[in-house]
């Protein structure tokens, strides 16, 4: 078992957002919190004319920050810092390996563009196989009693045997005493599209298939995690749409990513992309073969 959850903390709104979820994080599965800062001298922090010790002082102050505000909404939580030298991506999956958890700031830029991932939280996708959540910045009220936790959504795919996706999801619902809510999208095979006649019945019948199909890949997890509250839903269409709608009321989203190695990142494919740029809840990627 993995013993504590690591925070990239940068000074920005998103990263400590990312520091408080990470926080509520290690305090529910008990165990110590590391925030972590990477100093890319001389590339990082990108502000002009900002030397060494500027770059160190900038440091020192977004972790400071971030473990005051850490420690004043979690006073019993354990919680350390670090402060490396490196390129940001690099630094942080090292720090990911014996990590349980991986928490990152994502940006927001609005309208229709949704979510920026940036370079950094590409990079480090790629380069850990440790569970790496995106958290959204949002003003928070203060914690006056324990959080009221709500839905989990999972993508699920059906055609892979990603137990790592759903372990991962069954025992954050757990943690939480909350409902998972299983969702996978389907479309009719290829040869229907060149049928001369379509017939409505053949369609009813795969969706019955495939639905069977989720059920089935549920219940030995349902049996294993007998207090969550599941719920699944097939549907004809992309899931990754219909995973964006169902996280602006979700606690987090749950979706899988393959190990493939490319020299271009981390291999996401449209329904992982989807959510991570759109979906307004806390969003955990999940590394699997």
């Amino acid at each position: 078992m993995k013993h504590h959850v690591t925070v990239g903390v940068d000074g920005s709104p998103e990263s400590l957002s990312a520091a408080r979820w990470g926080a509520r994080e290690a305090a529910l599965r008990e165990v110590p919190l590391r925030l972590v800062h990477a100093v890319d001298w001389p590339m990082s922090p990108a502000i002009p004319g900002l030397g060494r010790e500027g770059a160190d002082r900038w440091a020192d102050e977004a972790l400071t920050e971030a473990l005051g505000d850490v420690r004043r909404r979690h006073p019993g939580l354990e919680v350390s810092t670090r402060c490396l030298a490196g390129r940001p991506a690099a630094a942080l999956a090292a720090e990911a390996v014996d990590a349980g958890l991986l928490v990152l700031g994502s940006r927001g830029v609005g309208g229709l563009v949704g979510f920026l991932i940036g370079s950094v939280s590409m990079s480090t996708l790629a380069a850990t196989e440790t569970p790496v959540a995106l958290v959204r910045a949002a003003g928070e009220a203060e914690e006056t009693g324990p959080t009221p936790y709500g839905e989990i959504v999972l993508g699920v795919d059906i055609h892979e045997a990603a137990d790592r996706v759903l372990a991962f999801a069954f025992e954050e619902a757990a943690r939480r005493g909350c409902a998972l809510r299983a969702v996978h999208g389907w479309r009719m095979p290829s040869m229907y599209q060149y049928a001369p006649f379509f017939d409505p019945d053949d369609e009813r019948e795969v969706g019955r298939t495939v639905t069977q199909m989720l059920d089935d890949m549920l219940l030995p997890w349902r049996h294993k995690f007998p207090s969550v509250r599941v719920t699944h839903q097939a549907f004809v269409g992309s899931a990754g749409p219909q995973l964006v709608q169902a996280a602006a009321g979700a606690d987090l989203v749950v979706v899988g990513r393959h190990l493939r190695r490319s020299p271009l990142g981390a291999h996401l494919g449209p329904v992982a992309h989807a959510v991570l740029h759109h979906a307004t809840a806390p969003v955990a990627v999940i590394a699997h073969d």
